[in-house]
């Protein structure tokens, strides 16, 4: 299918076409990776260091005790990273004995942070400069400061009440005892140590050196199950992506324990509609696509888990039969809340990079929620996710918390291939709203033809875990009326960040089109 090159909706951004791009939700952290690829590296050099940029300037949705996935194309093929951690060797479910969900603040919602063994591991495997030079933009942003951009100040202020029972975290993040304004400077000096202590390191400190032991040391002293053998044993994992094709290319995805099998299995399902013959925005096409989806989660949410403890392969879940079954619950009438037919055995940064070589990295780290824990280490800058809270607390649940287990996340980087060769990097930050958004993506480009940016700045719907249906503005009257007929409960006043923020690059014959979302304060650059 042809490209639309049109910007039917209301835009911010206008897509930016070159031979190296990188694409980010903060300008600064766009810049870092960009310094990368004018200094001679390569889209993985700038990938790495647009993350660690992004730790600093926009920790409300990451950090460095964050998480991470990638994939990566070489030139030639796909690869995928799992720096996902585990719980701790000590994290039994019977420490939650009387709760219905793991409580989202404090070192039990702690695994293993795996964002420095991401940027290791890539750096390592893919780099063509030296690593500790990927640490520079991030180190100079947090030692001399950087302006607090409108939409991280818009959420440090908001969930800054949430954090103030910890008194590293106030000390640390709410300087003078309040969240930051926008434009306003703020430094972090104890981050700017702890980055270069992993930078002349190659990560050994994190994990095995000094800065481990502090993180040891906080959680002894919290009566915590994290222990410094839970960092030792740390290590990021090289998987083989999965893969479903839909409308001649192929969604590429890291496997459980992230969702991105969800996505597939939705574009599995829409595989068998003819999407295209309802036309873009219409209440058809938007419900056809939030069945498919429901469908999915379905699956999703009864089956995904840390792989070891799955019982079942993901393959099951993209065979063909089953899909085309499936499909076949979808009533083009009415609205369903469908349930698993298989037996049973929130806060985040997205990035996309690419350089002149045909190299391309999607990659995503994240807290989870806000800034996550709340747990900071003393004199580290250094702020935990809670990812833990992806644990269920259901006996017999494949994704019950247990010792070593890695969680349900949220978090997934895209990649679509047609023909053997690289066609997008991309993804849809956001909680929930990732798979959807994936979906959402591919559709927009490869049923109705539109560009990146012009996809990244469509209004969005979201299935949330609920079953409401959620409706960006933009969608026309009659069309809400006609998918609440159907039984949609229809939700039109929902917060903007439900819908996500996406960036994509996209291949063209000589160079890329990069895009960044409305949604976010970032920006695709290149040259």
């Amino acid at each position: 299918m042809s490209t639309d090159w049109s910007l039917p909706y209301p835009s911010q951004r206008s897509p930016i076409f070159a031979r190296n791009a990188v694409a980010t939700s903060q300008p600064l952290a766009a810049q870092a990776g960009l310094r990368m690829l004018l200094r001679g590296g390569n889209a993985v050099d700038a990938a790495v260091a647009t993350a660690i940029a992004l730790t600093v300037v926009e920790p409300n949705n990451n950090g460095i005790g964050s998480d991470a996935f990638a994939l990566v194309w070489d030139g030639a093929a796909l690869h995928g990273l799992n720096a996902s951690g585990r719980a701790p060797a000590a994290l039994f479910p019977e420490r939650f004995a009387g709760k219905h969900a793991i409580p989202p603040f404090g070192w039990d919602a702690v695994t293993v942070p795996g964002a420095v063994s991401a940027w290791v591991a890539l750096s390592e495997r893919f780099g063509a400069l030296p690593f500790a030079d990927l640490f520079e933009p991030a180190v100079q942003y947090a030692r001399e400061g950087f302006p607090v951009g409108p939409q991280s100040a818009y959420y440090w202020q908001l969930v800054e009440s949430w954090y103030r029972s910890f008194p590293d975290f106030t000390a640390h993040f709410l300087p003078g005892g309040r969240a930051p304004q926008v434009g306003e400077i703020f430094r972090c000096p104890d981050t700017a140590d702890s980055l270069e202590a992993i930078a002349a390191s190659a990560g050994e400190s994190f994990y095995r050196g000094a800065l481990a032991a502090k993180i040891a040391a906080c959680a002894e002293a919290a009566g915590a199950a994290f222990a410094a053998e839970d960092l030792a044993n740390h290590r990021a994992e090289w998987v083989p992506p999965l893969a479903q094709p839909y409308r001649g290319v192929r969604l590429h995805e890291i496997p459980p324990n992230g969702q991105g099998l969800t996505a597939l299995i939705a574009l599995g399902v829409l595989e068998h509609h003819d999407v295209a013959s309802y036309p873009v925005d219409s209440a058809d096409s938007i419900h056809l696509q939030a069945e498919a989806m429901k469908l999915a989660w379905a699956e999703a949410v009864r089956h995904i888990a840390d792989p070891d403890a799955m019982g079942r392969a993901p393959e099951v879940f993209l065979d063909a039969h089953f899909l085309a079954e499936r499909s076949r619950c979808i009533d083009m009438r009415r609205a369903r809340a469908p349930e698993s037919v298989v037996p049973a055995s929130a806060d985040t940064v997205y990035l996309a990079s690419a350089d002149a070589g045909n190299r391309m990295v999607s990659f995503i780290q994240s807290n989870y929620l806000a800034f996550g824990s709340g747990i900071v280490v003393p004199g580290t800058g250094i702020h935990l996710q809670n990812r833990g809270v992806g644990f269920s607390l259901e006996p017999g649940h494949p994704n019950r918390v247990g010792p070593g287990k890695r969680p349900f996340h949220t978090i997934i980087p895209g990649f679509v291939t047609r023909d053997g060769r690289a066609e997008t990097s991309f993804g849809v930050m956001g909680g929930h709203m990732q798979a959807q958004g994936h979906v959402q993506m591919l559709v927009r480009m490869r049923e109705y033809g539109q560009n990146a940016q012009a996809a990244c700045d469509a209004p969005r719907w979201h299935v949330r875990e609920d079953g409401a249906l959620l409706l960006e503005p933009g969608i026309a009257e009659d069309q809400l009326e006609s998918l609440r007929t159907r039984g949609h409960r229809v939700v039109t006043n929902a917060m903007p960040h439900v819908f996500g923020g996406a960036q994509l690059i996209t291949t063209l014959p000589d160079g890329y089109c990069a895009a960044s979302d409305k949604r976010k304060e970032g920006q695709a650059v290149g040259f």
